[in-house]
């Protein structure tokens, strides 16, 4: 008997679980895009597998999709398959000093976070009020406050895509080329997905742990725009200085960052004469203006607009030029 031709005609046949026409602005944390045209959410690595070997054999386009945090979808959907991943996974250990955890890619940060304090386990409390997955945390090596997840992650289970053969891997801290807001797991996308990490975390006080995740989450709550949809940071910081003359007089501030050979992006684009900026329903936040806020059924072609335009007027007034965080999803 002739084996069956693997198509989109025929997914459900090879991808039981997979939903048609889901909206992505309900698994984007700006609340914005249209449908995904497939949609599966992958609990288990055969599924992830599968999932991807059928996207490779019927040559159809598609996305790995964390907690959403930092995508930017399209108005018009994704004409492909967007496969969220969902490795909930976690074992905490005590080692002696040190607290070890396994933890699976799809566990959402705050609840990580959580889970670390009544385990005891410090280190991580930056991230206790970020949105978004432990897996695109480690992608994207997201970090506030100072410290990264370069400094927390011993190793990174991966699935590693080469033409249509997937093979499961364990990169060192080492090979994850960690770099300011990078990875190699970043450079390589999408053919390389994270599916668990193992953390090395120092045994605290519970107390202590709880009080300083209070004292970061108080932070964003004054300083950052809350109160509507965001993708956090849109913006890397600028790491270079800035020596023009008449910039440095002009904004006396430079120097300190200059010193430090970062200057914050939400600063430039503030600077800039931005902050507030709307363009239809999108908006540049007055209150954080690295934060670009959906005030109620903004557009991605809006928020998009509003990026280019902060990254012209960035380059204008500062000859600086900013690079997204954000990651687009669909054209």
């Amino acid at each position: 008997m002739a084996k069956t031709k693997i198509s989109v005609k025929n997914i459900k046949e090879y991808l039981p679980k997979v939903k048609e026409n889901i909206l992505l602005k309900e698994h984007a944390t700006w609340r914005i895009g249209g449908p995904a045209k497939y949609f599966l959410e992958a609990a288990k690595a055969q599924e992830l597998i599968a999932a991807l070997q059928f996207a490779k054999e019927a040559k159809l386009p598609y996305f790995i999709l964390g907690g959403g945090s930092n995508i930017l979808a399209s108005d018009k959907g994704f004409k492909g398959l967007v496969i969220k991943i969902r490795f909930l996974d976690l074992e905490i250990k005590e080692e002696g000093s040190k607290i070890s955890v396994l933890a699976g890619a799809g566990l959402q940060l705050g609840f990580l976070c959580n889970k670390l304090m009544e385990g005891q386990a410090a280190g991580m409390e930056w991230a206790a009020s970020i949105p978004g997955t432990l897996g695109g945390a480690v992608f994207g090596n997201a970090g506030a406050f100072g410290p990264s997840m370069a400094d927390s992650v011993e190793w990174v289970e991966v699935l590693e895509i080469k033409n249509k053969k997937c093979e499961i891997k364990k990169y060192q801290n080492s090979d994850c080329r960690f770099s300011y807001r990078s990875s190699v797991f970043k450079k390589k996308a999408p053919n390389f997905v994270v599916i668990r990490a193992q953390l090395s975390l120092a045994k605290g006080d519970k107390e202590a742990i709880a009080k300083k995740m209070k004292e970061h989450a108080d932070f964003r709550r004054d300083r950052h725009p809350l109160d509507f949809p965001s993708a956090g940071s849109v913006f890397k910081n600028y790491g270079k200085a800035i020596k023009n003359k008449e910039l440095l007089a002009k904004f006396p501030d430079l120097e300190k960052f200059n010193a430090k050979k970062e200057v914050p992006a939400g600063w430039l684009v503030a600077r800039s004469g931005l902050a507030g900026k709307q363009i239809g329903q999108a908006q540049i936040s007055e209150k954080h203006s690295n934060f670009f806020v959906n005030l109620g059924g903004a557009r991605s072609k809006d928020m998009r607009a509003l990026i280019k335009l902060a990254q012209r007027k960035v380059k204008k007034v500062f000859g600086a030029s900013l690079e997204e965080e954000v990651i687009s999803l669909g054209s």
